[in-house]
């Protein structure tokens, strides 16, 4: 069987409102929220005696979604500072296309994110990290030129520098 597609990613967090507005603020919806508990949520996952509450957030175009957990049982466990750089190990953030990088930046700024960097790739991409609540790292990205119309599956599509190797290409360790 085939993988279908990510459906999403889990963040854990001591302040549930916080990370929700600031997801909220970013431009994703709150999707649901719920409380789970018992065994059975305890065998899936690992632990005993748990008890979380879950948020999911998801983007505007319905793909994908940030799961936000709570745990009040047991309580989370926090592996280093809360502003643990990119290169920590780990999930260190998630990525979001933007229509207007200056608005996002401002908007998040002003709610409290901190501008880690920013930079230009070429003439193609606008880039930058903000780091939220709970040291979340979010990356922006900005589409810079246009792709010319398309004719077919990926033509004309600009594209970021990649160290993927093409498709059939024997990957070695």
């Amino acid at each position: 069987m085939a993988l279908k597609r990510m459906d999403n990613v889990l963040i854990v967090v001591d302040d549930l409102e916080a990370a929700k507005a600031f997801f909220i603020e970013l431009g994703l919806k709150l999707e649901g929220e719920t409380t789970v508990e018992g065994p059975l949520v305890g065998s899936l996952i690992g632990l005993k005696d748990v008890r979380a509450t879950l948020a999911m957030m998801r983007p505007p175009d319905g793909h994908g979604g940030i799961e936000l957990d709570k745990f009040h049982t047991p309580n989370a466990i926090r592996f280093g500072p809360v502003d643990a750089p990119v290169n920590a190990l780990g999930l260190r953030r998630v990525m979001f296309a933007v229509d207007d990088i200056d608005d996002v930046v401002a908007r998040m700024r002003a709610r409290g994110a901190e501008l880690i960097g920013e930079m230009q790739y070429e003439d193609t991409y606008r880039l930058a990290y903000i780091r939220g609540p709970e040291g979340i790292i979010v990356g922006l990205a900005e589409e810079m030129r246009k792709a010319s119309k398309r004719t077919g599956k990926g033509s004309g599509r600009s594209k970021p520098f990649s160290r993927a190797k093409p498709a059939g290409a024997p990957i070695r360790p």
